[in-house]
């Protein structure tokens, strides 16, 4: 993944965007965030680039502190250079800085996260993607990430926002951010650095939430009655975790609507991926061919989507006027924007009858392949 260089001027045509997506509510939208927005926000901290940079750093932080023997980190580097499972990799690393006893805590893992996320509310250099998803967040989106860092809590915080980190331990907290009654919260399903019990590493770190029915059920209603976004998440649709509360038991999925914004930098890779991934409900959308046109695309984005409509962009966008000339009572009420794809999910909604008791799949291998095969 390419960093963003602040000191380069970035151009690019104007680019049109999906009305499908343009014409939902805030809060009809789940953002999901990964290593590109923390990338984006804070380029000169590699750790933040993707997971392998994450766990390289580490590495790094494990033999400056002398935490580790010469011998495990040679092992470990050549390990996180070979195409494997990151996250069991890091759950190996983990272990080897733990006590014997198998027990998490203490460990030297924490002082490692720590040196490597040192002074982070000093890092954040390019704030537009924040500004936007905080205007997002403002009229209720939520929002998930798979990153360690706190990177938009603190931007929110210094903004004056009512910022929190939440993770899995929680499930009070968890299951308010999914109804919605944690504006300013966001979810960290693979855990937080500050707090390495919670972090979550592979399928045995969240065994006693997909043991959870009522909890899962909160996550699967997601999926299917929120459009997600997802932003700078290259590999999330193979994170096994993610597979794991939002995808094993939502079927149909190709009755849902879910975006996925991305780079172009192959034309035969994007429009193979874009005709497979609509199987799956979600709809791939180019940023443009380089990962610096990122921030200003989702920014444009998001205003279009926040946008205050009048009733001549109603009529534009071919949605009714049913306010008798009231901007304000049009802005009151749902709008109808994008019925169409509001009108699926009701009337789905309305096929299935309220949430019945869900079967959650237990087998991680099967859609993983599936998944790894389409990307």
């Amino acid at each position: 993944m390419d960093l963003i260089n602040p000191s380069r001027s970035i151009e690019q045509k104007s680019r049109k965007f999906l009305k499908s997506l343009t014409r939902k509510e805030p809060s009809e939208l789940l953002l999901v965030i990964g290593t590109g927005v923390s990338a984006a926000v804070a380029p000169h901290i590699p750790a933040l680039c993707s997971w392998r940079s994450c766990i390289e750093a580490v590495i790094n932080a494990a033999e400056d502190l002398e935490v580790l023997h010469p011998s495990d980190i040679g092992e470990f580097r050549q390990k996180v250079t070979e195409d494997r499972d990151l996250l069991v990799l890091a759950h190996d690393i983990i272990r080897k800085m733990s006590p014997r006893t198998g027990d998490t805590k203490p460990n030297f893992f924490q002082d490692c996260l720590m040196e490597v996320f040192d002074n982070l509310h000093s890092q954040i250099q390019n704030p537009m993607l924040f500004d936007a998803i905080l205007q997002l967040m403002d009229q209720g989106t939520m929002v998930l990430t798979t990153n360690y860092d706190n990177l938009l809590e603190i931007f929110g915080q210094q903004q004056g926002k009512p910022m929190e980190s939440i993770d899995l331990k929680c499930k009070e907290k968890v299951v308010q951010w999914a109804r919605g009654l944690q504006k300013y919260s966001v979810l960290h399903i693979h855990g937080l650095f500050t707090d390495p019990c919670g972090l979550v590493l592979d399928p045995s770190g969240y065994k006693d939430v997909m043991h959870d029915q009522d909890l899962m059920e909160e996550f699967q209603e997601l999926y299917r009655i929120k459009s997600f976004v997802f932003l700078g998440c290259g590999e999330t649709l193979r994170d096994q975790i993610f597979q794991a509360l939002f995808l094993y038991s939502v079927q149909d999925k190709v009755d849902l609507e879910h975006f996925m914004l991305v780079r172009k930098d192959s034309h035969d890779h994007f429009y193979k991926l874009q005709a497979e991934m609509l199987l799956h409900g979600i709809k791939i959308v180019s940023y443009g061919d380089c990962f610096e046109y990122m921030p200003q695309y989702f920014r444009d984005l998001v205003a279009q989507i926040c946008r205050r409509r009048s009733p001549a962009d109603l009529q534009q966008d071919g949605v009714q006027d049913t306010s008798g000339g009231d901007s304000s009572a049009a802005d009151s009420t749902n709008l109808s924007i994008g019925t169409a794809c509001s009108d699926c999910v009701k009337r789905k909604q309305d096929e299935n009858g309220d949430v019945t008791e869900k079967r959650i799949r237990k087998g991680n291998g099967t859609f993983s392949t599936n998944v790894q095969k389409i990307l």
